[in-house]
């Protein structure tokens, strides 16, 4: 049975690649692909921004934080140089340090701790059939589509101009990235180990054994690292085939666009739906956007990852809980639009990309998140 249950699940990803890739193209294809790749590494690896980031908030667990950083360390050493060979072909996520992104990443941290899952976490997290994401996923998307609408408002205000470390050169971009993973990483084990001070005062005997599962060395939980791995790859060979980073928001925003001008909405006239490229995208069939076309692929990977042994079971949330975190996926939504991305796109992809909006879009997001982990303990109380 579990066998045959396998088999279905590998036939109809393959029945669905190929479908795209009749209706849509060979490249659409293999991004519909890559996309069943990242959703299967995300539910299999269970790796979470949104999770990583509140164990450390919570408990000074850094193995999540660890990970991440492993993550984007890699997918730059396999990037930047692909960046640097060709600037005409390939284009990474790089943003200007706005205002707008300031406030929208801080919203966004808060907001996603309340929503139990950011962007892909939010995507994921839908696909393996979590009630709380399914009920966050249409909120996100409508909020996707006025923040984008507002989004040339917001830049307006005005900022600093991007700062694109390549360059300097891709040696120079890829030292600054990795020390900048370096400096986090330590941070966290940092705090670990205070942590772990604190909760062992008076009982010295503790001490060794506390100190050393702080500092890591009883090892990091396998999926951590493993997801971190096959993640980078995973997004080297989407800069590969799309020519861009991997992203999940414009997708989102993508498909509540095309639901409002469903409903009589026109885009003549929005200072972003209006204006090309977007205006193509709306007219064109939803598959041959390239956000798009990964999202549902990655709603397929987990949807599969995580049947593979069996039917996943879920808690039901309670009315609260859903409102709230539909809410949550509403500000989202809108505050990824403010921030040019969410933990992919914006600090994924621009930390990959040596752009150092990415940092400060972490930096602002990891504050916000620690008002949302807050917010999140009273509704569930």
């Amino acid at each position: 049975m579990r066998f045959m249950n396998r088999l279905l699940l590998v036939a109809g990803g393959l029945a669905g690649v190929f479908a795209v890739m009749l209706t849509a193209g060979v490249r659409q294809g293999l991004l519909a692909l890559l996309g069943i790749g990242f959703g299967a590494a995300l539910q299999g690896a269970r790796f979470g921004f949104t999770t990583g980031w509140r164990d450390y908030i919570e408990r000074r667990d850094p193995q999540g934080l660890w990970a991440q950083m492993l993550l984007l360390a890699l997918a730059a050493a396999l990037t930047l140089p692909l960046l640097a060979a060709n600037p005409g072909e390939l284009v990474g996520a790089v943003a200007p340090l706005t205002f707008s992104l300031v406030l929208g990443a801080f919203l966004f941290g808060a907001a996603m701790q309340l929503a139990d899952g950011c962007g892909s976490g939010t995507l994921y997290k839908a696909g393996a059939g979590a009630p709380l994401s399914v009920a966050v996923l249409p909120t996100f998307a409508i909020g996707s589509f006025v923040g984008a609408s507002h989004q040339p408002g917001w830049v307006a205000l005005g900022g600093l101009p991007a700062v694109d470390l390549l360059r300097f050169g891709w040696p120079v971009a890829l030292l600054l990235t990795v020390l900048g993973c370096g400096l986090v990483s330590w941070l966290a084990a940092r705090g670990a180990r205070q942590n772990a001070r604190a909760r062992i005062t008076g009982r010295p005997e503790a001490l060794p054994k506390a100190l050393d599962a702080a500092s890591g060395y009883g090892g990091w939980a396998r999926r951590w690292w493993i997801g971190a791995l096959v993640l980078a790859v995973l997004y080297t060979a989407h800069l590969v085939v799309a020519g861009q980073p991997w992203g999940i928001v414009y997708g989102i925003g993508v498909w509540g666009a095309k639901v409002a001008a469903a409903l009589g909405w026109s885009p003549v006239g929005d200072a972003f739906w209006g204006a090309a490229p977007h205006a193509t995208r709306l007219a064109e069939p939803v598959l041959a956007d390239v956000t798009s076309v990964t999202n549902l692929g990655l709603i397929y990977g987990a949807l599969a990852a995580s049947r593979w042994n069996g039917v996943a079971m879920f808690t039901t949330p309670s009315a609260k809980r859903l409102i709230a975190a539909s809410v949550a996926g509403l500000v989202m939504g809108y505050s990824s639009r403010m921030a040019f991305g969410c933990n992919v796109g914006a600090f994924f992809g621009g930390v990959a990309s040596a752009s150092l909006h990415g940092w400060v879009w972490f930096a602002l997001a990891f504050a916000g998140s620690i008002l949302g982990v807050r917010l999140r303990r009273r509704i569930a109380a």
